[in-house]
């Protein structure tokens, strides 16, 4: 909490999309928010998952929490907003590991299901944002080692066609667009001193529809905010719009 209300100081974005809260909707710090000057949707879990969007100077303004297709799936991993003139969504996408197994088979069928909001977000044609952690090493060059990662459930063929097909439907990956011979990492984990080596990944994507892609103006990571004091393992990552 000290370092996202860090972050919100001293970077002030207009939008931001949380993942993996931990927290039930009434534990978490809603007027700790507030006071920082932001509006707030939340889609919490006790003790796993849960997802959240924040929005400087105003209340977002709730459109869809969760994914059609599975009834049985209480997962807190994606939660749908409008904040003026632009719809965001902060997605947690399962891991997957270990696999194979039902864990993985979890992951697949949920990212199918998220194409399907997806390709019906674009039929909108207005500005999207499909924000947050995917969990999905999209190309070889996305991380440090090809080999160390080769039966993680995150750089799997099943995981990347999924994600391409994504891509395919019209979206827009705002950091590979901006660095398009990869390299760039949003991800380091806390064991093996993954963060002194730089061994990290890229698996945080903001996905932009067509309406969106024409108002880019640029995206990168605040890689120095994963060496500060019990930082996440997750950096910032961040596009801007015209």
């Amino acid at each position: 909490m000290e370092r996202l209300l860090e972050y919100l100081d001293e970077q002030k974005p207009d939008i931001v999309c949380l993942q993996e809260l931990k927290g039930a909707d009434e534990t978490l710090p809603v007027k700790d928010i507030e006071a920082a000057g932001y509006g707030a949707v939340w889609h919490g879990q006790k003790g796993f998952n849960g997802v959240a969007v924040l929005a400087r100077g105003q209340q977002p303004v709730e459109r869809q929490r969760g994914l059609a297709g599975d009834p049985e799936d209480a997962h807190s991993r994606y939660i749908e907003v409008e904040v003026g003139d632009l719809i965001v969504a902060s997605i947690y996408l399962p891991n997957g590991n270990p696999q194979p197994g039902p864990k993985f088979d979890y992951k697949l069928q949920w990212m199918e299901r998220l194409a399907e909001r997806a390709g019906a977000l674009l039929a909108e044609e207005r500005p999207v944002v499909l924000a947050g952690d995917y969990n999905v090493i999209p190309n070889d060059d996305d991380t440090f080692s090809v080999r160390a990662m080769a039966s993680d459930a995150l750089m799997q063929p099943e995981s990347r066609a999924r994600y391409r097909s994504l891509l395919a439907q019209g979206w827009t990956d705002a950091l590979r667009t901006r660095f398009p011979a990869g390299g760039i990492w949003t991800f380091w984990d806390y064991q093996a001193g993954a963060w002194q080596r730089d061994a990290g990944f890229r698996i945080d994507h903001l996905l932009l529809s067509p309406q969106a892609a024409d108002r880019l103006n640029g995206a990168g990571v605040d890689k120095d905010y994963r060496g500060r004091e019990r930082a996440s393992d997750h950096a910032p990552t961040w596009v801007t719009l015209r």
